[in-house]
């Protein structure tokens, strides 16, 4: 499918020259300072509505792309726009209140994400608490008491389960509670680091499902780093081939998996075992 521009043409994220460089530690204290690049030179265009899929080897810079991306880290060069506004990753956490108001994120382990001594409703309820919002858009702890009920709902857990605590959940619960509270606030930007690695095939299936639900029904904009070629070619309609921090090769999904133009990605492709995401996923 074809993504949905702005009417200016505009993408809802875009990146130019992104570098992210990290100091080595001095093994002497002659020793000339070193550093060693994690990313070099990205560029990278998200159109709204899009589902972009980022693949590549561990270490390849995925990670660190999409951190860049949300400001969850800084970068030593070059700069990230979201929706035609510079994003200042320096800027500290109450001038970012209007990105974090269109973003969410969604991490690997659902486990590790979720604060074991937090009940589920306060995990997703957190977001709206940070932003001051409420139900549709309005502050007040009522509102947000409904709105945590009703994203329950979308991602498929009762109601009744807010008053308990991730470890009385299941993998697969647990990162619908993580989306839950990724989609709370009602983003336009929806980024997953590896969410669906450490669950298990079943599971992974019922997950790619709720992703392609909230695309169509919220029209939200994906950008997913996955391992599973499988899950990118069923969610995703561009992808984005990393090597050593740095983007190697990009283009719709189909041309990409199919024909790839990269020597890397041909072998990347071929190394890569492809899970069937399943008849779920359809």
């Amino acid at each position: 499918m074809s993504a949905p521009l702005r009417q200016d043409g505009t993408p809802l994220l875009r990146a130019r020259g992104l570098t992210r460089r990290h100091p080595i530690p001095k093994a002497t204290l002659f020793e000339r300072a070193r550093t060693m690049t994690a990313l070099e030179d990205a560029d990278i265009d998200v159109h709204a509505g899009s589902a972009v899929g980022i693949i590549g080897e561990s270490g390849s810079g995925k990670s660190t792309l999409v951190r860049l991306l949300l400001a969850l880290d800084t970068p030593s060069d070059g700069v990230v726009e979201f929706d035609g506004r510079e994003v200042d990753a320096a800027a500290g956490a109450r001038a970012l209140h209007w990105l974090r108001r269109d973003t969410g994120m969604v991490f690997q382990d659902p486990y590790s994400s979720l604060d074991p001594r937090m009940s589920v409703r306060r995990i997703v309820g957190e977001p709206l608490w940070a932003l001051g919002l409420g139900h549709d858009g309005e502050p007040g702890a009522e509102g947000r008491r409904e709105r945590v009920d009703e994203v329950l709902a979308e991602v498929g857990l009762e109601p009744d389960m807010a008053d308990r605590y991730p470890h009385e959940f299941s993998g697969g619960q647990r990162q619908r509670i993580a989306i839950a509270r990724a989609i709370v606030h009602r983003p336009r930007l929806l980024v997953g680091d590896e969410p669906m690695s450490a669950l298990d095939v079943t599971v992974r299936a019922q997950i790619l499902e709720l992703l392609a639900d909230l695309r169509r029904r919220d029209d939200l904009t994906l950008v997913l780093v996955s391992h599973d070629i499988g899950v990118v070619q069923s969610l995703c309609d561009e992808v984005v081939v990393m090597k050593d921090g740095r983007i190697v090769e990009e283009g719709p999904t189909e041309k990409v998996l199919l024909e790839p133009q990269v020597a890397y990605t041909r072998r990347l492709l071929a190394s890569i075992p492809v899970i069937d995401p399943g008849p779920a996923a359809s």
